[in-house]
């Protein structure tokens, strides 16, 4: 690649980094929670600051009545189609907005954007608005240095339902063919090229009994007595899936969480309908379908130790395991290259844990990839926790990473 352009990328970058953060910012300023969802407010603010850069912005909305049956409250997305010269290839860059709700503990108002000690405070200022910044800001220093050499695209795809699995978001813009790229890069951290990430299932299962007064039990049917053999059935599970290890690096094994429970009406009262809810993770190599078959057949099984209880079993989400597609080398050789050149150290392919929408660009047959500003792990950055933040070193870092691998991907040298 042409040093000088890479020095031209990187110095457009340093010019402009105050307004990137300030950017972001914004960005963090307009709550996300998500539930609610209310989030179509934000993608407008969004739009607002995008096309103050030039940028037009297409506004997709979801139907009020796919929003509401999905359990949102409002969702708009975005896109943004920068076309270069004839030829080449299109690549998208995702990143959601929505976030989990912030919680106690905060030292900052979580959503100030406030900057202190060369980082940036805010829900979602690591996951993932900051790439929303990262992307939107490496497209601006790729098009001020280079523009006249480019062919093909880049796209913005800003979305608002990650939290939900992303059906609504990237998923319902690839269904109605609104999108169609080449290639694909999602919101992820610095120091690490996520080529395959964990599948997720989550169910609610509400067990019924018969409520009673306490002083005569023998006239109820307790739901929470029915309800410990199930628990016991799926911890055993969850202990067995240890011995299931995963091939891909980065990712252990299977498990499950039960996150939530609740039940009863009063002390004094045999509790008549529990319901607790289940996060089972999925490594690359598992089969969703038939995991979520497993799980029903363990619910099923201990629930006859209490044949008095009904239990019904609700889905709630299945989000597929990323696979990685060998289309990837590309995105995968520049990121490792330009990672390298600009943070110092070898960046390693991993698979993560965590589930994301990147998964939805694999399905749909997209090479892809997650790269983006962040930490090392989920944990240095306090998202979904108290004081989440992002390192504004690394959020310039990411930018010029980016930047140059779309000059890669989009300029001279690819074209030929």
């Amino acid at each position: 690649m042409n040093h000088d352009t890479c020095a031209a990328l990187d110095a457009w970058i340093g010019e402009h980094f105050d307004e990137q953060v300030a950017f972001l910012a914004e960005l963090v300023r307009v709550p996300t929670d998500t539930p609610p969802g209310d989030n179509a407010p934000h993608a407008q603010r969004t739009a607002e600051l995008l096309q103050a850069f030039g940028f037009e912005v297409e506004k997709h909305p979801v139907p009020a009545a796919e929003v509401k049956e999905y359990g949102l409250v409002s969702l708009t997305n975005l896109i943004v189609r920068r076309r270069y010269g004839d030829g080449g290839v299109c690549v998208a860059l995702n990143a959601h907005g929505d976030v989990v709700p912030p919680g106690d503990g905060w030292s900052v108002p979580p959503y100030g954007g406030v900057v202190r000690d060369g980082r940036l405070y805010g829900r979602a200022a690591a996951v993932s608005k900051s790439d929303f910044a990262t992307y939107a800001f490496a497209v601006r220093a790729l098009e001020a240095a280079a523009r006249d050499q480019l062919k093909g695209s880049a796209e913005l795809h800003f979305t608002y339902d990650e939290e939900f699995g992303g059906e609504k978001g990237p998923g319902w813009l690839l269904a109605r063919g609104l999108t169609r790229p080449d290639y694909a890069i999602a919101a992820s951290f610095s120091y690490a090229i996520i080529t395959a990430h964990n599948g997720c299932l989550q169910f609610e299962v509400t067990v019924d009994g018969r409520m009673a007064h306490a002083a005569i039990p023998d006239s109820g049917v307790d739901a929470l007595q029915a309800a410990v053999p199930i628990l016991q059935a799926l911890y055993d599970c969850n202990r067995q899936y240890r011995q299931v290890a995963s091939s891909v690096p980065g990712i252990t094994h299977p498990y499950l969480n039960v996150g939530t429970i609740s039940g009863g009406t009063n002390t004094n009262v045999v509790p008549g309908r529990v319901v607790f809810r289940i996060d089972r993770r999925c490594i690359p190599e598992e089969d969703p379908v038939q995991v979520e078959a497993d799980i029903r057949a363990v619910i099923a099984g201990a629930a006859t130790q209490q044949p008095a209880v009904t239990v019904a079993v609700r889905r709630i989400l299945r989000a597929n395991p990323l696979k990685p597609l060998p289309g990837n080398r590309p995105l995968v050789a520049a990121l490792q290259r330009h990672a390298r050149d600009v943070i110092g150290e070898d960046i390693p392919c991993l698979g993560t844990p965590l589930y994301a929408d990147a998964r939805l660009y694999g399905e749909a047959g997209v090479p892809t990839v997650m790269y983006g500003a962040g930490p090392r792990t989920v944990l240095e950055s306090n998202a979904k926790r108290a004081d989440e933040n992002v390192l504004l070193e690394d959020l310039r870092r990411a930018t010029r990473v980016i930047a140059r691998t779309l000059l890669e991907l989009l300029g001279p040298e690819r074209a030929r």
